[in-house]
């Protein structure tokens, strides 16, 4: 199956530190509200929903603006977003509280688990740490919700069979991933979902590039998502700090 999943994440009305982590790391994920507008416009303009290749839009980290800016602007075109939320960051300074979560999940937002801690390199874990990690997270939004939450995504994007081992030994059914892929896979009875990151400094019309049913700005995302993984063990904890600076195909 052939799905587009797009990855944003927090998005801001005048100083990114508004919502999510603070650092600058952190800060070139996230967009101004015109930008992210205009993301989400030329989505709709284009058919989306309605695409041939079905589009899914996922919001990393949890941070508050899901609630304060995004889900408004998303529910005003009739889409829904899933909401991923790192979640020993709830109800701190930029983050979604509990009762925010709970009422996105009443409005028809899917809630997810991003980790309890969104550790550094989450695949240089133990398997051990990392079960703590899901485990710990869904049963605080599962706490929150008082249901089951079966979905997540991994921080950073490291990913490894063993995140997936992990996942699946918590009950995680579906594992959203970074690399930009529209071919869904699975891995130790896991559902594996690929991503296109839409980051600051992108074209205005990045998100309906990937989401259009010509291949080219995914072929390119690929590309360079795999010209990436080959420096990330040469590079280890340094890689988080300069990757946006390797190879970025689609400005």
């Amino acid at each position: 199956m052939r799905a587009v999943s797009l990855l944003f994440h927090d998005v801001y009305a005048s100083d990114p530190r508004e919502s999510g982590f603070r650092s600058p790391a952190a800060d070139r994920y996230k967009l101004a509200i015109p930008d992210f507008e205009a993301q989400i416009d030329a989505l709709v303009d284009a058919g989306v929903p309605g695409s041939p290749i079905p589009v899914t839009l996922t919001f990393d980290d949890g941070g508050t603006s899901y609630y304060t800016a995004i889900a408004d602007r998303l529910e005003a075109m009739g889409l829904r977003g899933y909401c991923f939320v790192s979640t020993n960051f709830i109800g701190e300074r930029g983050f979604l509280t509990a009762d925010q979560i709970r009422e996105l999940d009443s409005r028809g937002h899917t809630i997810g688990t991003h980790s309890a801690s969104h550790p550094q390199r989450f695949s240089a874990l133990t398997p051990a740490e990392m079960r703590g990690e899901w485990s710990n997270s869904r049963q605080r939004l599962e706490d929150i919700l008082g249901r089951a939450v079966t979905a997540g995504s991994v921080p950073g994007g490291y990913f490894s069979t063993v995140v997936a081992k992990a996942a699946v030994d918590t009950g995680i059914r579906t594992l959203f991933t970074s690399e930009p892929t529209a071919k869904r896979s699975s891995s130790e009875g896991c559902t594996l979902i690929g991503r296109f990151t839409i980051r600051r400094g992108h074209p205005a019309d990045m998100a309906r590039r990937y989401a259009d049913s010509a291949p080219w700005a995914r072929c390119g995302a690929w590309t360079g998502w795999n010209a990436k993984a080959l420096v990330k063990p040469v590079l280890g904890p340094s890689y988080a700090r300069i990757a946006d600076w390797i190879l970025e195909p689609n400005r």
